[in-house]
């Protein structure tokens, strides 16, 4: 039956009335609704309630099933999008514009919030150099499909369309020039204007899939749907809502799972090395950062709690338990040959102010009482110098852990690609089941790379789904 204004609501509470016989109703966008108080039988009260979650430029099918104390009421989608982050809400916009009927649903009530806080609050957003080789994946080929149907220089295309200004920082990374909330109002905007039912603060309670489709049973009803995306995210950062739902939905399907663990995230010390890094806390240096064949050359920044900073946060990805990383304190210059050439100029100079030509100066005070190589130039041997010197461009450490999801940017592990179809993210032992966005096992480097990543397979996804 299709129901139009009050007259039939009406219609709609006299077919509730027998309650052994379930029943099926369409509601379309052309209701009027103004003189319904809400009040009356439990049949009028889904109606309306059916009413109000009407989609806007279309209709929503709706199944009462009324019997045995229960009443349940179904709604019929195309798509169910589970995630309002970057990679959702691309994915859901993207699908819209397709004639899609798509609902976007999750369970915090503020959408996009990695997006707002990421970057400063300006969001990086994307990195005009995103290539392949930006990515790790334990199938470092498997983001190449999604980045070639759906690159960085198309969202800043639809950056410019919606007349968002933005900045080059360093390095290939893009930030707004005035907040990351540009970023979620032109991504809501979109899906709007795509049609996208946005449902926020709607706890998930069961998914299952059967023979008519996928059902997402929430608070308010189950919604049934040809297609289900997982743009859940991963663990990284709690407090905003994330959770490891993802990769829960994965297994329940079979998926396998690769561990996981914080990635971009600051590192921490023993109590020798963490007692210097509060002494130095604030203090920030250009460094080069490494781990076995990878280094990253950024700035590196002392805190209360260990070591931060660009670098840092780079090769925490990399960073295996127990194993040393190097920092060069001082990339451009050659510390060894720096001291033995100050101690033939200026033998009578103090060894940490000879270091403070290439360091600043509580830094070189710091690591002069490291190394324990102090005083005058002249009193010092070559041997001495040189170990202090190779401390300066090779100092080794051995991190006892990270900050964890806490701080984390993002998530390493999770969905293994070899489940997934790298043309569409469609898991290829699941019809219409996709996973996109940070659940997926690909993280990107530091650097809007990640963003470009959930652009990119949401984009697929949305095509496909």
């Amino acid at each position: 039956m299709q129901i139009i204004g009050d007259a039939g609501i009406k219609t709609a509470v006299t077919a509730f009335d027998d309650i052994n016989k379930p029943v099926h109703i369409r509601i379309t966008h052309q209701m009027v609704l103004s003189q319904h108080n809400g009040q009356g039988d439990i049949y009028q009260s889904l109606a309306w309630l059916a009413a109000c979650r009407m989609h806007r430029t279309g209709f929503w099918d709706f199944g009462f099933e009324i019997g045995s104390g229960k009443v349940m009421m179904t709604i019929d989608v195309d798509i169910v999008v589970i995630g309002a982050g970057a990679a959702g809400l691309m994915c859901a916009s993207t699908a819209g514009k397709r004639g899609r009927r798509v609902l976007l649903v999750d369970h915090v009530t503020k959408l996009g919030e990695k997006i707002r806080i990421s970057g400063g609050g300006r969001c990086n957003f994307t990195n005009l150099y995103t290539a392949p080789e930006a990515f790790l994946s334990a199938n470092p080929h498997f983001c190449k499909s999604a980045l070639r149907q759906y690159d960085q220089h198309d969202f800043i295309a639809l950056v410019d369309r919606h007349k968002i200004a933005y900045h080059e920082k360093k390095l290939g990374q893009l930030f707004c020039d005035d907040s990351a909330q540009n970023i979620i109002d032109m991504l809501v905007l979109e899906c709007q204007q795509a049609g996208v039912d946005l449902q926020m603060g709607r706890k998930i309670n069961n998914v299952d899939k059967r023979e008519d489709g996928f059902h997402v049973a929430v608070d308010t009803g189950v919604f049934r749907a040809k297609s289900l995306v997982v743009a859940t995210g991963g663990l990284s950062i709690p407090k905003i809502g994330a959770t490891g739902f993802g990769y829960q939905l994965a297994g329940q399907f079979g998926l396998q799972l690769l561990a996981q663990r914080p990635g971009l995230v600051p590192l921490t010390f023993d109590q020798d090395v963490l007692t210097r890094c509060k002494s130095l806390s604030g203090l920030s240096v250009e460094a080069e950062v490494g781990y076995r064949s990878t280094a990253f050359t950024e700035g590196l920044l002392f805190t209360h709690r260990g070591l931060s900073g660009p670098s840092i946060l780079q090769i925490s990805s990399y960073w295996q338990d127990a194993m040393p990383v190097s920092v060069n304190l001082a990339p451009q210059h050659d510390a060894v040959t720096h001291l033995l050439g100050g101690k033939t100029r200026q033998p009578k100079a103090d060894v940490a102010n000879c270091l403070a030509d290439l360091l600043p100066k509580r830094l070189a005070a710091e690591i002069c009482d490291l190394v324990g190589v102090v005083g005058r130039l002249a009193d010092l041997s070559d041997k001495h110098l040189r170990h202090l010197g190779k401390i300066v461009n090779d100092w080794q450490l051995i991190p006892n852990g990270t900050e964890g999801y806490r701080t984390a940017e993002v998530t390493l592990g999770g969905v293994d690609t070899n489940a997934l179809s790298s043309k569409t993210m469609e898991a290829k032992n699941v019809s219409g089941l996709y996973f996109i966005g940070e659940v997926v096992d690909v993280t990107g480097h530091l650097g809007g790379y990640n963003f470009q990543w959930a652009w990119s397979s949401g984009f697929v996804a949305g095509q496909n789904a």
